[in-house]
């Protein structure tokens, strides 16, 4: 089995931020146990930034893009220290890989991220994978490790991605502040839980929440990718998981496997803007997988640019799809509704190409 877990920065550090080593010892005595087990196992680990927080004696973590860089670069070696030293000293080498989201949307990084992933795990490592944040440019603010977790497991064609955090899974409601509501053990592929809208934001120290970890199982599920939510502090948690136990709430895999490019479009890239169609364009979309054409576009919202994500949404406000615009807000104001033969040679026939668009309804 191929497991892919990924830990946040809340379970990791301490309330001020620094690295809790106990916990990533644990964490590592649990991947060289699935490793004895004849499992390959890659952990994806946040933490850089909120180590850079404490390395640097600061007493909040900031939130302007520049400094959060900066104390991603000076946090990240100082927790792959942790992870070389607590890995080594069970006899297993610690390989740090750090992605950013053009590894995922371009195909050829894509194959090469794959390659070298691949050749860790022959070579008996256990490849610790992070965000790129000190060179990333939206992604410290807009993206997060469930994601890319998500996409390494789609990446490695895992059997099993585990997103370890400080709740023991998903919950009825927030568990923080209602006291009966009630750990949700099992999610179908089809199931309308995988699209609820839950708590977006993470704790002080993070960046993630249960938004963005219903929206990674989702991906997996995608994915063909089996995907358990589930607390980190939980004895054996990885091992038991691998196994089949029950240790938190587990999303059963889809037949639909989406593309890493639609995987990134959908459900991870930043959305600059939105455009509503018409009840004739959402049934092409959603019955027939066409592209999106301007005739069927009745509003545009926002300012976007050629190449950015947009929300494609109904006349009633439901999202039907997210997609990649082929031409800029401006544009498309000046053609919408305008059949294909009335268009400018210039302008481009599809608002989204099909290719392009990834329908979530």
């Amino acid at each position: 089995m191929r497991v892919v877990a990924k830990i946040g920065t809340s379970s990791l550090t301490d309330e001020l931020g620094v690295i809790d080593e106990d916990v990533i010892d644990t964490i590592c005595g649990q991947l060289v146990a699935l490793r004895s087990l004849g499992h390959d196992v890659v952990l994806v680990s946040s933490g850089a930034v909120a180590a850079g927080v404490a390395a640097l004696g600061l007493r909040a973590r900031p939130t302007d893009m520049t400094t959060l860089q900066a104390l991603s670069a000076a946090g990240q070696g100082r927790l792959m220290e942790v992870y070389n030293r607590r890995l080594g000293a069970r006899g297993v080498v610690a390989a740090q890989v750090l992605l950013v989201p053009h590894d995922f949307v371009d195909r050829r990084q894509y194959l090469h991220a794959r390659r070298t992933l691949s050749k860790l795990l022959e070579l008996g490592c256990v490849p610790i994978v992070n965000e790129n944040d000190a060179i990333a440019s939206d992604e410290i603010r807009y993206g997060d490790n469930d994601r890319i977790a998500a996409l390494v497991a789609h990446n490695l064609s895992a059997d099993l991605l585990v997103l370890l955090t400080d709740t023991a899974g998903l919950y009825t409601d927030d568990p923080r502040s209602l006291a009966s509501a009630e750990l949700i053990p099992r999610v179908e592929a089809d199931d309308p839980l995988l699209s609820v809208s839950a708590g977006a934001r993470g704790s002080a120290r993070g960046s993630g929440g249960m938004a963005s970890k219903l929206s990674a199982a989702r991906m997996a599920s995608w994915s063909g990718v089996r995907a358990v939510i589930a607390a980190a502090s939980r004895v054996n948690v990885l091992v038991d998981a691998a196994a089949g136990v029950d240790v938190g709430t587990t999303f059963m895999p889809h037949d639909r496997k989406l593309s890493a490019r639609k995987l990134w479009i959908g459900f991870a890239s930043q959305v600059e803007g939105s455009v509503v169609v018409d009840d004739g364009a959402r049934r092409a979309l959603v019955e027939r997988a066409t592209s999106l054409l301007p005739a069927g576009v009745t509003e545009v919202r926002g300012q976007f640019f050629e190449g950015a994500t947009v929300e494609v949404l109904a006349l009633d406000g439901a999202l039907i799809a997210r997609g990649m615009a082929t031409c800029d807000a401006a544009v498309l104001r000046r053609v919408a509704g305008k059949r294909t033969s009335e268009l400018p040679p210039d302008v481009a026939h599809e608002v989204v190409h099909r290719d392009d668009l990834v329908v979530l309804s």
